[in-house]
């Protein structure tokens, strides 16, 4: 913006997009997307070229081992599975109703026991599986708890390290 001299409200007004939308992209409380940045940059000459590549996910030794134990639930997660290990985590989800207390955890709770109630296994294996914050959290609040055998959690935690 400053290499073209153009203002929040200018860019706002050749671009469609709302100015409020640009404040906050630009002070880092939202993200846009690629099509609304593409739009603001070919506003002002330039064109938004994305590249692809793999990067570790920056994670707490805890984080890590959390994400470790359920992508292996997540390796053992089937239809037929989840009908068998179904009982258990409506049990655990009916203790963590009762145990928890404040947010995001409340809400994660509900999100998990609509999961569960909808039998929606693709919404359950991006939660168990999942590097983005939001997944970590729900990780935090897992039903999951005792559909691992010992000998399995052992073993994945000691590859953890």
């Amino acid at each position: 913006m400053r290499e073209v001299s153009i203002t929040q409200s200018e860019l706002s007004r050749v671009s469609g997009v709302r100015q409020p939308s640009i404040s906050q992209f630009l002070s880092g409380k939202v993200e846009l997307s690629d099509e609304q940045l593409d739009r603001l940059l070919s506003c002002m000459g330039y064109r938004l070229e994305v590249t692809r590549r793999s990067v570790r996910a920056d994670l707490t030794r805890s984080e890590w081992r959390s994400w470790r134990l359920h992508r292996q639930l997540s390796s053992k997660l089937t239809q037929s599975s989840f009908q068998r290990w179904r009982p258990t985590i409506e049990r655990n989800l009916d203790r963590l109703q009762r145990d928890l207390r404040g947010q995001p955890h409340l809400r994660n709770l509900d999100r998990w026991t609509s999961l569960v109630q909808s039998g929606d296994l693709t919404g359950m294996h991006r939660v168990l599986t999942g590097l983005d914050r939001d997944s970590i959290e729900m990780r935090e609040v897992t039903p999951m708890r005792g559909l691992l055998s010992q000998a399995e959690r052992s073993d994945v935690l000691q590859i953890a390290g």
